[in-house]
């Protein structure tokens, strides 16, 4: 059961371009302790201009829109409020969708006719800088790293695959979410998401038990100064 966060508020920005789903967020949030929907937008550019002037922590958001994808507007928030956090809410189940949208930074993936409780809990964990994904999207998301041959470290971690092998030795060698995106070809914000779904599933409490855990397993050896 979720325990209301009574310490502060969660402002939180609705963008989708249909005003009944907008309204329909706005009802089954309210009373919600901890929680506040400060704004809504329906199309990229009034979501960034409405994020700029209420700075929300989290933006729930549709991936179609007027005026560009949501994707994009994903990626446009990521540049102009870094702070805020884009979990999308939308009707789209295929891969592409899902893949394209953690890219672009989103760190969280609902589809519309979840029920309030997980939007809920959806908020709170984006707020606390987590990863989130609702029923049925999770076993996809471990896709993103399947591959089938093994590098070194995997007799240590047996339940990662080699991308997700990459990643940890990556981090291993202490390079920050800039220097691991310009290896791997993401944005900053992409990689942080992957390596909180990386620390989940190792079980690590944090970036520095996962680093320690990774170099006794001999990765990361390679790139570090001494």
């Amino acid at each position: 059961m979720l325990e209301p966060m009574t310490d502060r508020t969660i402002r939180v920005l609705v963008v989708d371009d249909h005003p009944i789903v907008r309204d329909g967020v706005k009802a089954a949030m309210a009373g919600r302790e901890g929680i506040e929907v400060v704004g809504e937008a329906g199309c990229r550019r009034e979501a960034v201009d409405v994020a700029l002037r209420l700075r929300p922590e989290v933006v729930l958001i549709d991936l179609h829109m007027p005026g560009g994808s949501g994707m994009s507007a994903i990626a446009e928030l990521g540049r102009a409020c870094p702070e805020a956090r884009c979990l999308v809410l939308t009707m789209d189940e295929d891969d592409e969708s899902l893949f394209g949208a953690m890219r672009a930074g989103a760190c969280g993936y609902l589809l519309k006719g979840s029920r309030g409780e997980e939007i809920e809990r959806g908020i709170r964990a984006a707020a606390a800088g987590e990863v989130v994904f609702g029923p049925g999207v999770a076993e996809r998301v471990k896709s993103l790293f399947d591959h089938a041959a093994p590098i070194p470290g995997a007799q240590t971690f047996p339940s990662l695959s080699e991308r997700e092998l990459q990643l940890l030795a990556l981090v291993a060698q202490g390079l920050d979410n800039v220097a691991i995106g310009r290896s791997l070809g993401l944005a900053p914000k992409t990689v942080r998401n992957l390596v909180s779904l990386l620390l989940t599933k190792m079980g690590m409490p944090d970036r520095a038990a996962a680093v320690a855990a990774a170099r006794d397993a001999g990765l990361g050896a390679e790139g570090r100064t001494r």
